[in-house]
């Protein structure tokens, strides 16, 4: 095991790069980052962590990770790659890997996600944007204060609520967003099905289709928001599947 602390002020992005193994990362007060590397001995020592001005890098230098492969509990060839990181609330997170499965507790300020057939899952917020990139990794984010774009093929994609827009594309995955409360919902999908939910609030403006699939919603076209002035967001929904269901709903 190695652990590297550092004095990290806001502005401050983690960036890790590791090809599997598991990704943590959780958010604290104050302004210091602690980085635990675990795992198989040689492993370890080839993993680098360096603060490169407001970046903070965590990268695998080496050439044979793959002859240590996990299952399940058990590791063949030696203990997988383990990356622990606490770094400030508010820093954002970049990470990139193959199969890792990375989670993230607390609040990042931006955050930045590709994986081939790792899963991620982020109990907190994203204050800003958030960018999401996925084969066979399902994805799982409580709430994006900004924008969400995000890309799978046969992932499952689940959006607890979102401030800004969001634009999904996927082949098989099914993608559902709890809440969106303004700007565009733009989605593309082949078989995977789409849930959309429009915030109490909002207005609805929609051109969407299945070719095959249902589409229903249970919020009118152009619904009032219910105030008595009319005023209120739009959410602009856009986008169509092959056989996948489209269903927009009232968030509650």
């Amino acid at each position: 095991m190695a652990e590297h602390r550092f004095h990290t002020p806001l502005p401050l992005t983690l960036d890790v790069n590791v090809p599997s193994g598991a990704v943590s990362v959780g958010t604290v007060d104050g302004e210091e980052s602690v980085i635990v590397v675990e795992g198989d001995a040689k492993l370890v020592e080839q993993t680098d962590v360096e603060l490169d001005g407001d970046r903070l890098r965590v990268a695998f230098r080496g050439r044979r990770f793959g002859l240590t492969i996990a299952i399940g509990d058990i590791s063949i060839g030696g203990r997988p790659l383990r990356v622990r990181a606490s770094v400030p609330h508010g820093a954002a997170a970049a990470i990139a890997t193959a199969s890792a499965d990375v989670s993230i507790e607390g609040r990042v300020g931006e955050l930045e996600v590709k994986t081939a057939s790792g899963d991620l899952r982020l109990r907190g917020e994203v204050e800003r944007d958030a960018t999401i990139k996925t084969v066979s990794g399902d994805a799982r984010v409580d709430r994006v204060g900004g924008s969400v774009v995000a890309q799978t093929v046969s992932g499952d994609l689940a959006i607890g609520g979102a401030g800004g827009s969001v634009e999904t594309k996927t082949v098989s995955g099914d993608v559902r967003v709890d809440s969106v409360r303004e700007g565009d919902a733009i989605f593309t999908s082949v078989s995977g099905d789409v849930e959309i939910g429009i915030a109490p609030g909002s207005f609805l403006d929609v051109d969407a289709g299945s070719v095959s699939g249902d589409l229903t919603s249970e919020v009118p076209l152009a619904s009032s928001p219910g105030g008595d002035d009319g005023d209120g967001p739009t959410v602009v929904l856009r986008g169509k599947t092959v056989s996948g269901d489209v269903k927009v709903f009232r968030a509650g």
